[in-house]
């Protein structure tokens, strides 16, 4: 059989097995498996370096399906090249606690590197994988050891393109020269709507042109041979490639392909049956011929790659102990032994020195202490070090031929998160990258979906109230806090002082099943003492920070407002009246101790009062509708912060007046 005949065989066999199990799950997107099934031909058997038997090798080769709707291209290719994905699999696509959910989620399959649906953001998860290895390679690899040697290929649609989050994760990529970074674009003019003609109709060559990337242009995607040309040409690139492959979706489809409807529905048994016919497949549904299993089979391959690759690093680790060593304990995730030291020796200075500072500062303090025994730090900004305070003395700033250790990312806040996910994913770093909390609602996506993958990326959002002052409503925070306490799985952070922060950082880079949010004050806050027990008690989430015998009432609070709760007792303890102060800095980290801690914290029957400088109907969940919340369910205003609190009625007597109300006094 000649090699054309046999890629045929190859991608009908991907075409045969996505219509059947879409049909089979009478939901699911056929159109773009079966328009690219030559492209992944090309790719996974003549250039994709891979295990099937170990999917977490080191020096793999990433792929990820940006255009994640056509999922039943990647599980065809896993299954078909031998990585424990069975036929069974693959006929419950989409069904409940299936390896094959709708969209390609990571760590439910294996070989996924990482979950897509949302378009665009693979792309950008590709960028920041590919960055990953750059500076890792920089970092670890030795004249005659290129342990770290390995490309970033993505999948990507028109729908990717015609995301805003594909502009500032491309141009950031073309600017950074990350040439081991390959595009394969299905060219096919077909969204959902129909033929894009009538809303996209960008040359995306000279886009990709004009960002610093090598385009190779009007690329056959059906034809095998055109495409592992063009992956080779690309290879050879010192930017990133993008391959513009012109396709038609649904290729096969006698009465469908080339239009919208064979997009996103089942083709029906008639169309299949046509189908059948027209590209000669006489197997029955989800059966594959022998030749055809053989051909795709990457499990011997796989295993020499990888083979190859371990005589390597054996011979490297030998050279160079140390690195490998430690090149391995950052692929792995693992904190080296001297953080805890590092971290109790720096909230001792912290509580040493009682500095009345912004958080912001704190934070910066914190990430000073830390990043001399964690090499892993790579952190960033959206164009906002100075405000965001995320670098430190040594950083370096990231540049296209410097290997840094701290990105500018530009005024890319969501390709920025979604960037930092990538790299999460990839191994080697833990990202931090910052911009202002209001501007949070920008990177939102990428931070469910850092949630929805549980990995270990840190968002820092500074300026997290009207406390930011004169910007005025566009820039102070009010619904952002809230909102991002709803996304399960992601942990929350305001801290009140340097310790909290302290404990904040410590906590979110310790956590390895999940994101955090590190929320910073612009304003100084002041200093709070504490006994040992509390600091300890920091870690839970929330805690008693000052306490009285038999006290009548408890007020709640986070961050900047700590301090309004604490003069608030003072006040309220002149009167008589004796009052517990909690500090919960992390809400969800507090939600998730024992009820006998909570209750210890919260005791029942006593009434409640919440504070904090944004939305009020979060808080009820603590307080009860009997409660009291100090908030602001408005937006803000242009002013000084000190105006501004005492506008929005964040005032001593104003809490005074609520905790009386809740015992039923007369304010």
């Amino acid at each position: 059989m000649t090699s054309t005949a046999i890629s045929n065989k190859m991608a009908n066999a991907i075409r045969a097995l996505a219509m059947d199990a879409v049909q089979k799950a009478n939901s699911g997107h056929p159109g773009m498996p079966m328009g690219m099934a030559e492209i992944a031909v090309a790719l996974w058997s003549k250039h994709y370096a891979h295990n099937p038997a170990n999917p977490k090798w080191l020096n793999r080769d990433r792929f990820l399906l940006s255009n994640g709707h056509g999922s039943m291209l990647h599980y065809a290719l896993l299954h078909l090249t031998g990585y424990d994905l069975s036929m069974d699999e693959l006929r419950n696509f989409r069904q409940m606690h299936s390896k094959t959910p709708g969209h390609p989620e990571v760590d439910v399959t294996p070989g996924i590197e990482t979950t897509t649906g949302p378009l665009g953001q693979g792309i950008a998860n590709a960028v920041g994988m590919a960055l990953a290895e750059k500076l890792l390679a920089a970092e670890f690899n030795q004249p005659g050891h290129a342990v770290v040697d390995h490309f970033t290929y993505a999948f990507l649609g028109d729908g990717c393109l015609m995301e805003g989050i594909s502009h500032e994760a491309c141009s950031l990529a073309g600017t950074l020269g990350l040439n081991k970074l390959i595009a394969l674009y299905d060219d096919n003019g077909i969204s959902i709507d129909g033929h894009v003609e009538g809303w996209f109709t960008d040359d995306t060559p000279k886009r990709f042109e004009a960002y610093g990337w090598n385009v190779i242009a009007a690329v056959d995607g059906h034809d095998v041979a055109a495409l592992d040309a063009a992956i080779t040409r690309a290879k050879q690139s010192d930017k990133p490639t993008l391959i513009c492959c012109r396709t038609v979706i649904g290729k096969g489809s006698p009465n469908m392909e080339g239009t919208h409807n064979v997009h996103g529905a089942a083709l029906g048994d008639k169309e299949i049956a046509a189908v059948r016919a027209a590209i000669g497949w006489t197997a029955a549904p989800f059966e594959i011929p022998a030749d055809v299993y053989a051909a795709w089979d990457a499990k011997a391959s796989g295993a020499a790659l990888e083979s190859q690759w371990n005589t390597a690093f054996q011979a490297y680790q030998s050279a160079f102990p140390q690195k490998a060593a430690e090149l391995l304990r950052r692929v792995k995730g693992d904190l080296p032994t001297s953080f805890e030291a590092t971290v109790a020796a720096y909230i001792a200075s912290c509580v040493d020195k009682k500095e009345n500072i912004a958080t912001r500062k704190a934070s910066q303090n914190a990430i000073q202490a830390l990043a001399p025994v964690l090499p892993e730090f790579l952190g960033g900004s959206a164009d906002l070090t100075g405000s965001n305070l995320t670098n430190w003395k040594e950083s370096v700033n990231l540049r296209r031929n410097i290997p840094g250790n701290h990105i500018n990312y530009g005024v890319r806040e969501f390709g920025m998160s979604a960037i930092m996910n990538g790299i999460a994913l990839h191994g080697g770093y833990i990202p931090f990258g910052a911009t202002f909390l209001t501007f949070s609602d920008y990177s939102r996506n990428a931070l469910r979906m850092a949630a929805l993958m549980k990995i270990r990326s840190l968002f820092v959002f500074t300026h997290d109230s009207i406390g930011l002052g004169e910007d005025g409503p566009t820039h102070q925070s009010v619904e952002h806090i809230s909102s991002l306490r709803l996304i399960p799985n992601l942990d929350n952070w305001r801290p009140c002082d340097t310790v909290e922060s302290a404990v904040a950082w410590s906590f979110a880079v310790q956590r390895k099943n999940g994101p955090s949010t590190l929320i910073f004050s612009r304003q100084n806050l002041p200093y709070q003492e504490r006994s040992a027990a509390q600091i300890a008690d920091i870690a839970k989430g929330g805690y008693v920070l000052q306490d009285v015998a038999n006290p009548q009432a408890v007020l709640i609070a986070t961050g900047s407002e700590i301090e309004l709760a604490v003069k608030a007792a003072v006040a309220l303890a002149v009167e008589g009246i004796a009052v517990r102060v909690v500090s919960m800095p992390s809400t969800d980290v507090f939600d998730r101790q024992d009820a006998v801690y909570k209750a210890s914290v919260l005791p029942k029957g006593l009434p409640r009062t919440a504070i904090e400088a944004g939305v009020t109907d979060f808080w009820y969940k603590y307080v009860g509708l009997e409660g009291a919340v100090i908030g602001i369910d408005s937006f803000g205003e242009s002013a000084p912060a000190g105006v501004l609190f005492k506008h929005f009625g964040f005032t001593t007597e104003k809490v005074v007046a609520a905790v009386k109300r809740t015992l039923g006094q007369q304010a």
